[in-house]
């Protein structure tokens, strides 16, 4: 017989309410552990303890199984497939993230220091974090689903639980991440490379450890520092797009928490589940959307609200109408696994489908630059008294400090000074939009750039001459460096002031010049080597008709002169190359290249190097006011 919400006679009423306490006192144990409860995270602890294990009993005294684990199968359902569909959405981004945590310094310490195999190393995944972030996306999708409709679902339980384990022994490490932690890292150089030169004299130093050497090859350990990321990637650039900020990692962690403890449900109760019928289907999935449509409303991107309400009726309808090859729970699992599929090929084709990203259409680049919020730090003043061992703690600054003149009295003595972050600062969303040009690298193609001509163009400055009491040395400085307090009377004498022709800075930066502009067409790539020129025609195209236009076009890349004047020269094109971070590059655009327009520094227009239109397109786009 089939389990129902009311088994077997028991009180329906009894297992509502013991669900609901349930998830209430994870609530008060969640908020308990959160930076902005810390005054009442004892209370909160033992209020959400005494709720939760109240509730574990009366649901298992009350035969509540089913319905927690009905529950449990909604939320990580719901969350499951917005969380894919979200990193679906930028899966690029979210290999970046992967990367990050590739690096020796971040997720493989653990397992050097967890196991002692300092020889460990995860950066033999780095050339796959695209197709590992594809193949997690996809996961999170098909799960989701299929926890929804019931299909397969002890592999589905299983697969569940694996998953949650190590996104919540990400999260951790990511919380729990100390930057001033050091780890020893064991690295092998063939013995004829100038690093195993290098590794050697530092050896001599005691500052590496040689573990062994051979004719071709030597093993060192080194001592070097931890790498912190700040952002695990759970919800992309989705949170800081609609929110401002990602969760921090303590969010993050206790959010995986959550869900591990839910996914328990589901795992304890897979052996009592059965496929679901009609009527569970239309509760199950009209439920789900309650989830999907908050997530959708907090991300403020309804295309969940369309893909998933597909996905689960397609999965649905391939078992109802698939025949004996897929009329069955594995032709569900497959169908899900095909639409989520066509999703990931259209963004990496073209771009995503959602822009969360601080370059998207309609951002506005300056308030982008300033956007971020100071955080507010307080500092704690620790002190012991020697006599009798009292503690006391204040915060700097305060009434209650100042009034009681601690510091005056012999028997106190500060132990430790600790700051505790009220609120963490929030960066900007922009803070590393700088492209420049060295001024002896600029070329004719930069030199024909009105603006750049204006940065260019010498000018008279005032400077002082002084004299250096001391030295007996003559010096110059600009008259806005100039005060009495760098350059005092008893130490300095000023000799005259006077106007000299001076150059624009030795890097010419054109940030503010490009925002300024009426409007301005920008090429972007983050590696000229790597990028897919098929469509260099159409983008030299557009560059003419900026030409005729009097637009500004500019190429924006990360790459040595030489490699600019190779990519000139390959494709015959002439236009004006300014550099910046490639990090920077990869958050304008996730294609390389791409085309970015602005109109006094606004986003107007942006294309991935698939979807550039032809130059009369373009033109009529962007060119015609």
């Amino acid at each position: 017989m089939r389990p129902t919400a009311t088994v077997q006679g028991r009180s329906l009423v009894f297992n509502v309410v013991f669900v609901l306490l349930n998830l209430v006192g994870l609530a008060f144990i969640v908020m308990a552990n959160h930076p902005n409860f810390s005054e009442v995270s004892l209370l909160f602890n033992i209020i959400g303890g005494a709720v939760m294990l109240f509730s574990i009993f009366g649901i298992i005294l009350f035969k509540g199984r089913m319905m927690m684990s009905g529950l449990s199968r909604i939320l990580v359902g719901g969350t499951f497939i917005v969380s894919g569909l979200v990193k679906a959405n930028d899966p690029v981004g979210f290999s970046y993230k992967l990367e990050d945590y590739f690096e020796d310094g971040a997720l493989a310490y653990r397992i050097k220091e967890l196991f002692g195999a300092p020889g460990f190393s995860l950066e033999f995944l780095t050339s796959s974090a695209l197709s590992i972030a594809v193949i997690i996306c996809i996961a999170e999708i098909v799960l989701g689903v299929l926890t929804i409709v019931g299909t397969k679902i002890k592999p589905v339980a299983y697969a569940l639980m694996g998953m949650m384990l190590f996104f919540t022994f990400l999260t951790w490490h990511t919380a729990d991440c100390n930057p001033q932690a050091k780890f020893t890292d064991r690295d092998t150089y063939a013995i004829s490379s100038p690093i195993a030169k290098q590794k050697l004299a530092l050896a001599k130093e005691k500052k590496v450890t040689i573990v062994s050497q051979t004719s071709e090859e030597l093993v060192v350990d080194e001592v070097k520092s931890t790498q912190c990321v700040n952002d695990c990637g759970c919800f992309g650039d989705a949170l800081k797009g609609s929110v401002g900020r990602s969760l921090y990692p303590i969010e993050s962690f206790w959010k995986d928490l959550v869900l591990l403890y839910l996914v328990v449900w589901i795992f304890l109760s897979q052996w009592s589940f059965r496929p679901n019928t009609a009527k569970q289907n239309i509760v199950f999935g009209l439920t789900t959307l309650v989830v999907v449509t908050f997530f959708s409303w907090v991300f403020g991107w309804y295309f969940p609200l369309f893909f998933a309400p597909l996905v689960i009726l397609g999965a649905l309808w391939v078992k109802r109408v698939g025949g004996s090859l897929l009329g069955n729970q594995w032709g569900s699992a497959l169908a899900v696994t095909l639409f989520s599929s066509l999703l990931v090929a259209f963004v990496l084709h073209y771009d995503p489908i959602k822009d969360f990203r601080p370059y998207a259409v309609g951002s506005h680049l300056r308030w982008k630059m300033n956007d971020g919020v100071p955080g507010v730090v307080e500092s704690e003043l620790h002190y012991r008294n020697k006599r009798t061992g009292e503690k006391r703690t204040y915060i700097s600054g305060s009434a209650e400090y100042n009034n009681s003149k601690i510091w005056e009295d012999e028997n106190w003595v500060n132990t430790k000074m600790a700051d505790k972050v009220i609120r963490p600062a929030i960066p900007p969303s922009i803070s590393n939009f700088n492209p420049q040009i060295p001024h002896k690298e600029l070329s004719e193609a930069e030199l024909k750039l009105p603006f750049v001509k204006e940065l260019i163009k010498t000018r008279k400055v005032k400077r002082i001459q002084l004299l250096a009491l001391e030295m007996k040395a003559k010096a110059e400085v600009r008259l806005n460096d100039f005060s009495l307090e760098l350059y005092p009377p008893e130490d300095y004498q000023i000799l005259d002031t006077i106007e000299v022709e001076e150059r624009a800075m030795n890097d010419i930066e054109i940030r503010d010049a490009l925002l300024d502009q009426k409007r301005v067409v920008i090429l972007v790539s983050r590696n000229l080597k790597e990028a897919d020129w098929d469509e260099i025609d159409r983008i030299k195209a557009i560059a003419a008709s900026c030409k005729q236009k009097n637009v500004p076009f500019v190429m924006i890349t990360n790459a040595a002169r030489s490699e600019m004047d190779a990519f000139r020269k390959k494709h015959q094109f002439d236009c004006a190359i300014f550099s910046m971070d490639e990090i920077e590059l990869k958050i304008i655009s996730r294609s390389n290249p791409a085309v970015l327009v602005l109109e006094k520094g606004v986003v107007t227009g942006k294309y991935s190097h698939n979807g550039i239109p032809n130059a009369a397109k373009f033109a009529e786009y962007h060119l015609k006011k």
